[in-house]
């Protein structure tokens, strides 16, 4: 197959070969066959001379290679036609404790939720030097038990956090991420620091610009500890230096791509981090790992300084250990600098509060009939239920509004273009894994994938964010098994925001989680439907016996 679809774009081999015109015509039919297309012999006569033009003009693009950060042009939308997106921005009222208190055991300090974090914080009872040493010698202690961490950014952290105390000495507080430690997924930029992507080409890039997120968290006075580890060109969670871990269970990996964030967060190792989502980056690691994930709106957070895997499916996101510490995060790192063009402004504005009355919530109920009558999702219903919230059991037609699996085209399509350069130098060779499930074999095969069938897949697309849109819009919040049917490939398709959060544990002790699906641009509700939930049970402050001391 592969020797077929490298003759359909090399003229140069119909002369090589000595090839007839019989037979070259033979060998489109049946390349274009692979395409589910039948030309007639008059037809693929036809093509002949437009194959060789269209083989010069692909030796000039060669002539140069694009490097990754070459912006895609078009733009990904997810709203349907004539939404309209609000940008009424109201002041959000943090709840900081007024009364927190430094631990006895100092080790219960890895695990306190950022409000405890910053009342102490503003109150003075602990410097942000101090806190960020305390956070840097647990990163150094469990890295070689959880291979997390790429690169320990320790200068700048002491550097940021003596700011961030010198700040609070003249009366300047920048809010609940003011000298808080936190990580970065090695796929942002930082100046000064290497960006590896996870993978061997790449493990000594420097990019010499700061991502939005970084500038983001910079202004809100939080301070960068370290670079986490990402499964190879964000896939999975293994690496050029090892295979991330499970906090819970070591024999395991921990998920990914998002696998460092994960990880160091469930461990203690920081109070939070930024993940990133293609197809379940930050769902499946916090998920397996027991954190609670925002994957946001797509476009509701600027990409730019960060790889590019896919334009119209990259999302960033904050990992956390509540939904309430997932709110603060993202409410200082959502919006635009103007470098990525899918990149949007949008209110935010969270108030943590439910009114029972009138939220509106559903259960798949052909999601949840396969399940076992006493797994712990059902469980999930039972709690809601009890704190007031009428639920409503409904079909969610994801066969008939997803019948193709659209993802694997957009997304192989647009993987292999930004990573053209790297299968056409040969340097693909070095990815840490070579079987046929792995990028280098996706790029090579998504060769493959026609534009025009590229392309037709994102108009059906379109088709299934309106179909999305108008069965969600009868609902605030809908409740779903994390990896049930098809619903984790559809709503990163139509860019649906959902919050992962864990609800207890399975019979060999790993966190089970619940997703909670939300209406375009409004992550609002879902994270205070996910806090209503945390504030109701305590599956979120359980944490690995390992890493208490």
């Amino acid at each position: 197959m592969k020797y077929l679809f490298t003759i359909i774009f090399c003229a140069g081999f119909f002369a090589a070969h000595s090839q007839t015109k019989a037979d070259s015509i033979q060998l489109v039919r049946q390349t274009v066959n692979l395409y589910d297309l039948d030309f007639t012999d008059a037809e693929a006569d036809s093509m002949l001379e437009s194959i060789t033009d269209f083989y010069q003009l692909y030796k000039g693009l060669h002539r140069t290679l694009p490097a990754n950060d070459i912006p895609y042009p078009f733009a990904f939308n997810p709203a349907p036609a004539g939404m309209k997106i609000a940008t009424k921005k109201e002041k959000i009222s943090w709840t900081i404790p007024l009364r927190t208190e430094l631990p006895a055991n100092k080790n219960e300090l890895a695990f306190y939720s950022l409000p405890q974090l910053a009342s102490l914080i503003v109150n003075k009872k602990i410097s942000s030097v101090d806190l960020t040493k305390f956070f840097i010698d647990r990163l150094k202690k469990w890295d070689d038990t959880l291979e997390c961490v790429i690169t320990l950014t320790e200068e700048l952290a002491l550097k940021q956090a003596t700011q961030a105390d010198l700040e609070l000495k003249q009366g300047i507080y920048r809010g609940p991420l003011h000298g808080i430690p936190y990580g970065l997924k090695d796929l942002f930029a930082v100046k000064g620091y290497k960006t590896t992507w996870g993978s061997t080409p790449y493990k000594d890039q420097v990019v010499d610009i700061d991502s939005y997120v970084y500038e983001q968290l910079k202004k809100a006075g939080a301070v960068l500890c370290a670079k986490l580890s990402l499964g190879a060109l964000a896939y999975n969670n293994k690496w050029f230096g090892g295979e991330t871990k499970n906090p819970w269970n070591l024999r395991q990996g921990s998920s990914g791509s998002s696998a460092g964030s994960a990880a160091a967060t469930v461990a203690g190792l920081l109070p939070f981090a930024i993940g990133t989502e293609t197809l379940g980056s930050i769902v499946s690691p916090s998920a397996r790992c027991g954190a609670t994930g925002l994957r946001p709106t797509f476009g509701t957070v600027s990409r730019y300084g960060a790889i590019v895997l896919c334009w119209s499916l990259d999302k960033i996101g904050p990992i956390c250990r509540s939904a309430e510490d997932a709110a603060i995060v993202y409410a200082f790192i959502h919006g635009t600098d103007g470098n990525d063009p899918s990149a949007i402004r949008h209110t935010f504005n969270y108030t943590g509060k439910v009114d029972w009355t009138k939220l509106r919530i559903a259960y798949p109920e052909n999601y949840f009939k396969r399940l076992k009558a006493d797994a712990p999702e059902w469980k999930v219903l039972e709690t809601y239920r009890s704190l007031g919230a009428n639920i409503k059991a409904v079909n969610f037609p994801d066969s008939a509004m997803y019948p193709v699996n659209l993802v694997s085209i957009i997304l192989n399509a647009e993987s292999a273009a930004a990573f053209d350069e790297l299968t056409r130098t040969n340097r693909d060779d070095l990815v840490e894994r070579q079987d046929k499930d792995f990028w280098p074999n996706s790029f090579r095969a998504a060769r493959t994938i026609p534009a025009v069938e590229y392309i037709n897949a994102n108009r059906y697309r379109y088709n299934l964010c309106k179909s999305m849109n108008d069965f969600m819009k009868k609902y605030d919040v809908l409740i779903v098994p994390s990896f049930a049917g098809r619903q984790l490939s559809m709503t990163n398709l139509t860019g649906n925001p959902v919050v992962c959060m864990p609800i207890g544990f399975n019979q060999n002790g790993s966190p089970v989680s619940i997703t909670l699906v939300g209406n375009l641009y409004d992550e609002a509700t879902i994270l205070a439907a996910a806090k209503a939930f945390q504030d109701k049970t305590e599956h979120h402050k359980k944490h690995p016996l390992l890493f208490k001391d």
